[in-house]
């Protein structure tokens, strides 16, 4: 497994990341609990999960209990203001089982928060942070606006996620790169399009040129599971059979 430095919060994480907020929707908690250790054992080290998924955020706290200090967990919360923010992060500790997050997400926010506005959620994420309950923060969006907002902001933003994957348009490319150069971290979730797309190794080879980006997987079970682990170990060799059969598919679904 290889794995790369998260932008400026110098998270060092695997480039593939566990998308866990499916895994509260799998009948049996056994084989959610197996699902993440096959990703942990096989190398992942990036969780991710959310507030509004409270079941996948126990779940995962539940599984990675005995080996916190050797993973990265990310949640998020879709909070107004600092005051609702403060009861989230209260509430995914509570699920996670542990005393910190590593990356804290704001998740689809209706305007990027400033210091000093109205919504003092700025303040309470420094304060979060500089009390180590967080380790670092950054934004979910599938805005454009938003996503350019978040990079020309002075908050300092540490990651940016947004959807992107082989069938997204040239512009969310050039987006990856410029996020590159103001050292922001890129997290690429719906990296199979919802599920539109079912090639793995194709989707798994779009992302090796971009460095700096870390697709999220949502694996909706443990046979999908092990094939992007296996791909990611060994991933499809990018010649021009490889870049034809990927226009192809851009072409069928564009």
């Amino acid at each position: 497994m290889d794995y790369i430095a998260l932008g400026k919060s110098n998270l060092l994480v695997s480039r593939s990341a566990f998308g866990a907020q499916r895994i509260g929707d799998i009948d049996d908690p056994e084989v959610a609990h197996q699902m993440i250790r096959m990703a942990y054992e096989d190398g992942v080290n990036f969780f991710d999960t959310s507030t509004k998924t409270p079941e996948s955020e126990r779940r995962l706290g539940e599984a990675l209990s005995e080996i916190r200090e050797n993973v990265i967990v990310a949640t998020k919360s879709s909070a107004r203001n600092g005051g609702e923010l403060a009861i989230d992060i209260d509430v995914s500790l509570r699920n996670l089982g542990t005393s910190y997050i590593d990356l804290y997400q704001l998740e689809n926010p209706e305007k990027l928060p400033k210091p000093g506005d109205e919504t003092q959620i700025v303040e309470k994420l420094l304060e979060l942070k500089s009390s180590g309950i967080i380790h670092h923060f950054g934004v979910v969006t599938d805005s454009m606006d938003m996503a350019e907002r978040v990079l020309y902001s002075d908050v300092g933003w540490e990651t940016i996620q947004f959807p992107f994957n082989m069938l997204c348009p040239k512009n969310v490319e050039n987006l990856t790169r410029r996020f590159y150069e103001k050292d922001i971290g890129f997290i690429a979730m719906q990296p199979l399009c919802g599920g539109v797309v079912t090639n793995i190794p194709l989707a798994l080879g779009y992302f090796l040129p971009f460095e700096n980006v870390v697709p999220l997987w949502g694996a909706r079970n443990a046979d999908e599971l092990q094939q992007i682990l296996y791909f990611t170990k060994n991933p499809p060799r990018l010649d021009e059979q490889f870049y034809a059969e990927a226009e192809k598919i851009r072409q069928f679904f564009n």
